[in-house]
């Protein structure tokens, strides 16, 4: 089944509890956010998601944990069911929008767990670094640049700006 930018899966609601033991290293989990900056990101995007993180099976402990990265943070885990029960800490509600936990069919016969393994410990590394403010700036103005008819003329003159502004640091 291919996943569809423009509309949510139309299957039923699962609860947290019933998908637990089904989730599995590597699992993808996505987002249709409500909230403002999830709005924006769908906009520019073109895409219902808007936010994406990294199932991650801690099974020593008995946890099921989210590698994510949110602004301004950065890397940062997370328990899986808080999305489901306390995204919002001040009132205890869950992910404002829509989830959904994907997995490439054939995930199983092609996956390296080497690499795996290696990809969870590169994010563990991230953690505690945040966003650098100048660099989201700069995606944020490529992503809205590619969004505006602008002339070939005006693009060569935002990227001269945006590359004289690298030098200036």
């Amino acid at each position: 089944m291919s996943l569809s930018l423009t509309e949510f899966p139309s299957t039923a609601e699962i609860s947290y509890e019933q998908i637990r033991d089904q989730v599995q290293n590597g699992d993808v989990l996505i987002c249709s956010g409500a909230g403002f900056f999830s709005t924006m990101i769908q906009q520019v995007t073109d895409s219902i998601w808007s936010h994406v993180g990294f199932v991650l099976r801690l099974e020593e402990i008995d946890r099921v944990m989210l590698l994510e990265s949110v602004e301004p943070i950065g890397v940062r885990t997370i328990r899986l069911s808080k999305y489901m029960t306390g995204y919002d800490e001040k009132r205890k509600k869950p992910y404002k929008g829509g989830l959904a936990i994907i997995r490439h069919s054939q995930f199983a016969a092609l996956v390296d767990h080497g690499k795996l393994k290696k990809l969870a410990q590169y994010a563990v590394e991230c953690f505690g670094h945040p966003y650098d403010k100048d660099e989201i700036a700069k995606i944020a103005a490529r992503i809205m640049a590619a969004k505006v008819p602008f002339t070939a003329k005006q693009k060569r003159k935002i990227k001269e700006f945006i590359y004289s502004h690298d030098e200036w640091r």
